[in-house]
């Protein structure tokens, strides 16, 4: 796969800015998406050159399966923004079945050297830059921790600097587990461009750190620096060496940005923070109490140490998730890691990642439009990380959504759940053929990754495709899907939850097929997870009735209008409200069930509330009526 195209190119009186990542027309920018941005860099990267097809897609789309459709309507929205006439084309010619050519003729613009050795070899998009822990050279064990903590510290403060892809830290790390520090391996893992690797080493109460960044194809050192001084000063090290970096690759400023107070004066809170940050990582809840002490510890060492509020905050969400599907949630936990995250903007009101943390927290507790300021103000601070994005288009809904999680894509291309949610938007349109598209894109990258450990639901996409063939009629094919969602394991994050799911849509399918008591065994399965989850019960009370078995049917429905009350006692009326039209249209009540889905929506408590309507099975009796058809129509509506 080729790589990024450094510099600014001329055109006409048009200049495409690979650094500022825009299109300008005398001055005036015009507003195109990032993917069209990479589509022209490509091209004015080899004028009048004939550039295939095939080439384009392996550039715009590694490693993703699209249609030709998305060429095609690359190309037309890259004329329309230069206004070229595909009849009369002067920037962009179509050579028919072969592909497209740049007949203009192109200036380019000086570059820093180490970007022009670097680009030698890529050329349509950003490149991916990696940091690898920093080798501990001196073999001190109470340093151990600077490994991490040097490396996680460059990730940001180069993501602030450069006009590149930064690989998140973790990425790298499991990479490395997987296939080792040789960088082939890691170009071969990560599509990784540039690794910035180093040392440090300890002198009596003196440190050196010394890094490289090096082409991972050739392996050609680019930029050397080096920073010494006393070990207190490590901050202070370090924003030096990412100064030194910049200047070498090239960076939007002449030197790193300044961390003010997410730094701290104390290095004891500095490894606390740096080793609960670390534990995190592990995703192992037997870490998570352990964590949560690392950054009690940071805090009470540096009680203004913003980066330590946001992972404390964190961790206690962590917490929380961890009880999200019970109808009981712990929503102390919840209410906890929020004000810790707003005590670090008090302190460091730019702290993008904490405004960021911040609107995740918001969205899970309900309030989307506070959730949407935050995250529009991360991306603000530090538009080129993918993590904002994700969390704006998690915040917002409709077109803003898949506006945010393009974005994301663009610059994460393997974040599976990005498509997860950019089909919700789709399911609720009832665009289901859109919805299918996009999923079965997104089964391939979660089918990848089936055995990392994810930060974000990396589960989830067989299901949801499940749902969207059954909701189509193909029962064969969504008993397929949901297999290979409960083949995925409950052993990760929210792999109980999704097992759970597709335990369920196993079961809607063998009832679609006729087998309730094949249904029964399925949902038996989903409460063995979560034995007082509504949708199950509801689930388990119709196959039960469909195989004749009326008493335990009704003692079933009885349990789970006992859980729908629990849900509204613990403060989740939106799936309460739904789980009751659940229960309604299962007992023989499609008016109760129509009130009820009119009431989810005038009272919804998040824009996306009820995204799962137009595939719901157990609102399969509704379908036929009009009233049904209004409320999609309003579903619809409001993903616009």
């Amino acid at each position: 796969m080729q790589g990024p195209s450094f510099g600014n190119f001329r055109f006409g009186p048009f200049t495409v800015e690979s650094g500022a990542y825009r299109l300008v027309r005398e001055g005036t920018p015009i507003q195109v998406s990032p993917k069209i941005i990479d589509l022209l860099l490509y091209l004015v990267a080899r004028p009048s050159v004939l550039v295939s097809k095939e080439d384009l897609f392996k550039a715009l789309w590694p490693d993703v399966a699209v249609t030709d459709n998305a060429l095609t309507q690359a190309v037309s929205e890259l004329r329309q923004a230069l206004g070229d006439d595909p009849s009369k084309p002067t920037y962009v010619q179509t050579v028919a079945r072969r592909g497209y050519r740049f007949i203009a003729t192109v200036e380019r613009e000086h570059e820093p050297a180490a970007s022009r050795e670097i680009e030698a070899g890529h050329a349509g998009r950003l490149p991916s830059v990696g940091v690898l822990d920093f080798s501990n050279v001196t073999r001190d064990a109470s340093l151990d921790w600077l490994s991490s903590g040097i490396a996680e510290t460059l990730t940001n403060d180069l993501r602030a600097a450069l006009h590149v892809r930064i690989l998140d830290r973790t990425r790298i790390v499991e990479a490395a587990k997987r296939a080792g520090t040789d960088l082939a391996a890691l170009r071969r893992e990560l599509h990784l461009d540039l690794a910035v690797v180093g040392s440090f080493q300890r002198s009596g109460d003196r440190l050196r750190i010394t890094a490289r960044a090096v082409d991972a194809a050739s392996g050609e050192a680019l930029a050397d620096s080096k920073a010494d001084g006393l070990l207190t000063d490590v901050f202070e090290l370090q924003d030096r060496i990412v100064a030194q970096l910049s200047a070498a690759i090239g960076s939007r400023n002449d030197a790193a940005p300044r961390r003010a107070l997410r730094e701290t004066s104390s290095l004891e809170a500095y490894q606390a923070f740096t080793e609960g940050r670390v534990r995190l990582e592990t995703l192992e809840a037997a870490q998570v109490a352990k964590a949560i002490g690392d950054f009690e510890r940071a805090i009470a060492l540096d009680s203004r140490y913003a980066a330590a509020h946001v992972g404390l905050g964190n961790a206690h969400f962590w917490q929380y998730e961890m009880s999200r599907a019970r109808n009981h949630p712990e929503a102390a936990l919840l209410a906890k890691a929020i004000d810790h995250v707003r005590r670090a903007i008090e302190l460091e009101p730019d702290l993008a990642e904490a405004h960021a943390t911040l609107a995740f927290l918001l969205v899970s507790g309900g309030r989307a439009s506070e959730a949407l300021v935050s995250a529009r103000r991360a991306v603000v601070l530090e538009p080129g990380y993918w993590g904002h994005h994700f969390r704006a288009g998690h915040a917002a809904w409709g077109d803003e959504r898949l506006r945010a999680l393009s974005r994301v894509i663009d610059l994460y291309p393997d974040f599976p759940f990005a498509h997860f949610e950019i089909a919700m938007v789709h399911i609720a349109r009832g665009a289901l053929d859109r919805a299918e598209s996009v999923l079965r894109e997104a089964t391939i990258v979660q089918d990848r990754q089936a055995h990392l450990k994810q930060r974000y639901p990396a589960r989830g996409l067989h299901w949801l495709l499940g749902l969207v063939r059954l909701a189509q009629g193909d029962v064969a094919e969504a008993e397929v899907e949901f297999e290979k969602e409960r083949g995925c394991g409950a052993g990760q994050l929210y792999g109980p939850e999704f097992t759970m799911n597709a335990c369920d849509g196993a079961g809607f399918a063998k009832l679609r097929a006729g087998d309730p008591s094949g249904a029964v065994e399925h949902f038996t399965r989903a409460l063995d997870l979560f034995p007082e989850h509504a949708r199950s019960l509801v689930g388990l009370g119709a196959a039960l009735a469909a195989a004749g078995r009326r008493k335990p049917a009704e003692a079933v429905f009885e349990r789970c209008a006992a859980a729908i009350a629990a849900l509204r006692k613990g403060g989740r009326g939106s799936e309460a409200t739904i789980a009751q039209a659940f229960l309604q249209a299962a007992t023989g009540k499609p008016d109760g069930a129509l009130e009820s889905l009119r009431a989810l929506l005038e009272r919804a408590d998040l824009p996306f509330t009820g995204w799962t309507v137009p595939v719901e099975p157990l609102l399969e009796p509704l379908r036929r009526q009009q009233a049904f058809a209004d409320i999609l129509q309003a579903l619809a509506a409001r993903a616009r």
